[in-house]
């Protein structure tokens, strides 16, 4: 089970950014194209998009970072 360990406005800000790269990875950065920075913006954005939908952040379980309180 995925241990939450982010608070709202960290999950807002991952949300955010994780749609917008989504966003641009299609609109501008060739991921249609299979170019390498837009391939690595749309992996960013799921990653980002997927830690704010759960609130658990591996990296942060490595580091020992909590923002959840």
């Amino acid at each position: 089970m995925l241990t939450k360990n982010e608070g709202t406005t960290d999950r807002v800000v991952r949300g955010v950014l994780g749609a917008g790269l989504l966003v641009a990875s299609f609109a501008g950065l060739g991921l249609t194209s299979a170019k390498p920075l837009g391939i690595v913006a749309a992996l960013i954005g799921v990653v980002l998009l997927f830690t704010a939908a759960t609130g658990s952040c591996l990296l942060y379980r490595l580091v020992g970072l909590d923002t959840s309180k």
